[in-house]
């Protein structure tokens, strides 16, 4: 039986990820994937002048963001715009739903929640990069999009 699940946000373990200029946060994951059958839920904290990830849009998974603290730019097909604490950011699936959050602090991390609407297999979209990201069901991959094959190549 699942229970009810609540904890503090600076109970909860901190992951850190920063492995391209840029790019760079600290996630605290309250509901992580395979813990619900349906949602992901993070608290992540951006550094000054860091994105998460980058350009991006889902085929399957919606995303809502909840700041709760700091300043951001939030770029999405419309172009950008500046986002700040107490707002609420809904990114549905496809090219309409394509963002990218970025601190604008020179000092202090933007903070804010994450909930994921998931689904057993997403792809990701990257479209400054080209890429395709594969998630879900044992496979975590990124492609670039010009590596179409074949149908029957190899077979």
């Amino acid at each position: 039986m699942k229970e009810i699940k609540h904890e503090a946000i600076e109970n909860i373990e901190k992951s850190h990820k920063c492995e391209h200029n840029g790019y760079e946060y600290y996630r605290h994951k309250f509901i992580p994937y395979g813990a619900s059958n349906n949602s992901v839920v993070s608290v992540y904290e951006i550094p000054p002048k860091k994105a998460a990830y980058p350009y991006h849009y889902h085929h399957n998974n919606e995303e809502t963001f909840y700041i709760i603290s700091g300043e951001g730019i939030l770029r999405t097909p419309d172009g950008e715009r500046k986002v700040s604490a107490g707002e609420l950011l809904f990114f549905p699936t496809g090219e309409e739903g394509a963002h990218k959050l970025t601190n604008l602090s020179e000092t202090d991390n933007l903070v804010y929640i994450d909930f994921d609407a998931v689904h057993e297999v997403d792809i990701t979209v990257y479209p400054d990069s080209d890429k395709i990201g594969v998630w879900g069901m044992g496979v975590n991959k990124i492609y670039p999009e010009s590596a179409d094959v074949d149908y029957y190549e190899g077979e």
